[in-house]
């Protein structure tokens, strides 16, 4: 069951009826309600696998609090021993392949690939739980978790199949409240539900359409065609995820849990930096705390400091897939971030931020910048990628642009539409929240019921996975 199937809303709909009753009788057994549930959604998407995840979270539990008596050295090689532990699930069933793809480049072998299954959303929960034993180990989690507090964490399947990556200490405070849903988070939650619908059902998935014929056949389109499906594939990307994860964090505050926002306009912004403090911020914060600061993160000379930019961008990349392609996105956005800081020690810093002469330059810049590295991101290889570009900058004339309009001018207007909402303001956006959790029932039921029927009008005979399933 999908977050973008009417078939999971009738399923939780009965779900949360039942949780409200058990929340108010008992925290232990609304804590295994919906536990055993998460599990019954994680073995619906992953039959094969189903047992990986809760022996994964009985390994990595035991072992962090095995950890956790430890002192000194001890304690040090135990927090490596787990991580290592958490780990090779996700380098077996993710990068197995990869692997044996840069065996067979560099040593000229015909190892064959490997038939594997991934498991969803195994990218989410191994880093939960490297972030739950990381913070043990730094004593930054004062709160010890018992087994069944652990397994809700690890398992709760609003996070479980693409995020956002949600900090042991932040679930544990809220399930220890216990708090019922009030009024205004539930009406929260469903207003970001139903923005999320409508950024998953209609945008992304209808864009997705014209953007893979583009990228997977470059040669049948012109310049100016390319450059749209460079743009429609930013756009999708961004409607896709955010929209999963407004899904998400709306589940989750249905139950009664406040979840921090995972995307904040990152289109908006002026350098990569800024981009990468705007866009899937729980993942960007993660790398951040547990591969950058342990690197050295600022605290060390400059040279070593931009090492430790490109190295967890290239990280970053490869989290986000095992090929080559994601390991060169990751690494032009370190080599990008390493400019940027650059240039702010020799001038940047010193320039009126606020000026238009200043953020508008900066702003297409990165743009720009965003729009090239997509193109590595959503190819299949480097030639497919290369003969992209070179056709979109070399191909282009604007004598294609009332033709490309008219023959689809359903797609340019979805297009439009997203990147004009995306110009809005922060504050306007939760004006309209706050506009819409004060009208009365009745009319919620109305918007809520024009969401559904977009999200049919604009689907395809079959439900498209979210992208970042696959990560």
């Amino acid at each position: 069951m999908l977050f973008n199937t009417i078939s999971f809303y009738a399923v939780f709909v009965v779900f949360l009826t039942i949780y409200a009753v058990l929340q108010r009788t008992s925290r232990t057994l609304m804590m295994l309600y919906v536990m055993l549930f998460s599990l019954l959604f994680f073995s619906r998407m992953n039959p094969e696998v189903a047992m990986l995840l809760p022996l994964t979270a009985l390994l990595s539990w035991a072992m962090t609090r095995r950890m956790n008596e430890c002192k000194g050295s001890l304690r040090k090689r135990w927090l490596w021993f787990i991580i290592v532990v958490d780990l090779m699930p996700l380098l077996y069933f993710k990068y197995t392949n990869f692997g044996i793809d840069v065996l067979n480049t560099l040593l000229r072998m015909n190892l064959p690939v490997l038939d594997i299954i991934l498991p969803v959303g195994i990218s989410f929960y191994t880093f939960q739980a490297i972030a739950h034993t990381v913070d043990v180990y730094r004593r930054h989690l004062r709160l010890k978790m018992d087994f069944l507090e652990y397994m809700f964490y690890l398992s709760f399947f609003p996070l479980l199949l693409a995020g956002p990556i949600t900090r042991p200490g932040i679930m544990l405070q809220q399930m220890r409240e216990n708090k019922e849903v009030n009024p205004r988070l539930l009406y929260t939650g469903l207003w970001l539900v139903m923005m999320g619908v409508l950024k998953k059902c209609v945008v992304a998935d209808y864009m997705a359409q014209f953007n893979n014929w583009a990228f997977d056949e470059p040669m049948l389109y012109n310049g100016f065609e390319l450059l749209m499906a460079t743009v429609g594939f930013s756009m999708q990307i961004y409607c896709d995820f955010s929209g999963y994860s407004d899904m998400s964090i709306g589940i989750a505050a249905m139950m009664g849990f406040r979840l921090r926002e995972n995307f904040n306009f990152p289109y908006q912004s002026l350098n990569v930096s800024e981009f990468w403090r705007r866009w899937h911020i729980s993942l960007s914060t993660w790398f951040r705390d547990y591969v950058y600061i342990p690197l050295g993160g600022n605290r060390t000379d400059r040279l070593r400091l931009y090492f430790n930019n490109f190295l967890t961008m290239v990280v970053a990349g490869l989290w986000h897939g095992s090929t080559m392609m994601f390991a060169l996105w990751g690494a032009l956005h370190g080599v990008a971030l390493v400019v940027h800081k650059m240039f702010r020690k020799l001038f940047l810093d010193r320039l009126p931020s606020d000026r238009l002469w200043v953020k508008v330059p900066s702003w297409l810049l990165c743009q720009v910048f965003l729009l090239v590295t997509w193109v590595f991101f959503r190819s299949a290889d480097m030639s497919t990628a290369l003969l992209f570009l070179q056709r979109m900058f070399t191909e282009f004339s604007v004598d294609c642009v009332p033709a490309f309009i008219s023959q689809r001018p359903l797609w340019v207007a979805i297009l439009s539409v997203a990147i004009l909402a995306h110009t809005i303001r922060e504050r306007w956006f939760y004006r309209l929240q706050d506009a819409f959790i004060a009208l009365p029932w009745w009319i919620k039921t109305v918007l809520l019921l024009a969401v559904v029927q977009l999200a049919v009008e604009f689907s395809n005979s079959e439900v498209q996975p979210f992208l970042y399933y696959k990560f």
